[in-house]
């Protein structure tokens, strides 16, 4: 269930207390006129099953509520209410396939931006990865890919593509962009670093190394796990699973293409620097690719399943 707490101004009240009413799989709906002082107007609060969320949130836009009041959103994670239970089970679909639009747009929003936190993170991801290729270390990899936050830029993307917010798409690209540019260049800069002080040599990067020779080895199964991956991050997200993330990002060579590219750049190894890169590129197709077609997959799915709830409503 999602709780919704709305200021509405005085003369929208009653549209939107209709609207409530009329939504399926709404309930616990409290009016406190006039509670609001900034914006002033009344406050509404109401709970509505996740499954139902998109519709009603999108129809309170439609009413420009939040541009004259205020719409929040939260989740509810225990309501022991039969009333609840109800607007459950008369809501179509399941909770769990539910997409909400705008929550999604919001969370991609916040995970695309180029701060310094992002460039931190993924610098940091970056240098692991450089010390575990150079050691052959599976384990260096696999936290490195746990580190990285990559996949935030390119859930935002994929958003961006399905739901047509060129802001965001350039706000994702610029992150995913830059933040790889600034991580390789330090990365580089690390490499030398190493090299200076004994730590990493040509050999050891040029030495056969059967756990991470694979991330300058790009082939079809590099695209067929990067594909698979961009769905099951994307379900993860639209679905609040989070905790799926983790799964995603150590099945991905992202960080680890970035990494050895940047120290086979440091030695001059153009044939290694080459093979990461294509590594690198064809994993963020892939991932792209999948999220954008599980978003598009699932607005279409939730579409039709409105028009089949709609057609099972209306009165012969």
């Amino acid at each position: 269930m999602l709780h919704l707490r709305l200021i509405t101004p005085s003369d929208q009240t009653d549209a939107v207390v209709h609207l409530i009413e009329t939504t399926v799989g709404t309930t616990h709906l409290v009016v406190l006129p006039g509670a609001a002082r900034n914006p002033a107007g009344d406050v509404v609060l109401c709970d509505v099953a996740r499954e139902a969320g998109d519709e009603l949130l999108s129809r309170l836009q439609e009413l420009d509520l939040d541009k004259h009041g205020s719409i929040a959103v939260e989740n509810i994670d225990l309501s022991l209410s039969e009333r609840a239970d109800k607007a459950e089970e008369e809501a179509p679909g399941e909770a769990a396939d539910a997409v909400l639009w705008e929550h999604l747009a919001e969370a991609t929003h916040e995970e695309s931006t180029l701060s310094i936190t992002y460039v931190a993170f993924i610098t940091l991801a970056t240098m692991i990865a450089a010390c575990g290729v150079v050691l052959d270390n599976a384990i260096l990899i696999v936290g490195a890919m746990a580190v990285g936050p990559e996949f935030g830029p390119l859930a935002g993307l994929s958003t961006a593509l399905v739901q047509r917010h060129p802001r965001l798409a350039l706000r994702s690209l610029i992150a995913l962009v830059a933040g790889f540019a600034v991580a390789m260049a330090v990365t580089v800069g690390f490499s030398l670093f190493m090299d200076s002080v004994g730590l990493f040599t040509q050999e050891k990067l040029d030495a056969d190394r059967p756990n991470t020779g694979f991330v300058y080895a790009p082939d079809w199964f590099s695209f067929v796990v990067a594909v698979l991956a961009g769905m099951a991050g994307t379900l993860s997200l639209t679905s609040a699973k989070s905790g799926a993330l983790v799964g995603v990002a150590i099945s991905v060579t992202t960080v680890p293409a970035a990494a050895n590219a940047a120290v086979a750049l440091s030695y001059g190894d153009t044939e290694q620097t080459w093979g990461s890169t294509e590594q690198l590129l064809l994993n963020l197709l892939g991932i792209l690719l999948a999220g954008t077609l599980t978003l598009l997959a699932q607005k279409w799915l939730w579409a039709t399943q409105r028009e089949r709830t709609a057609k099972a409503e209306k009165p012969v």
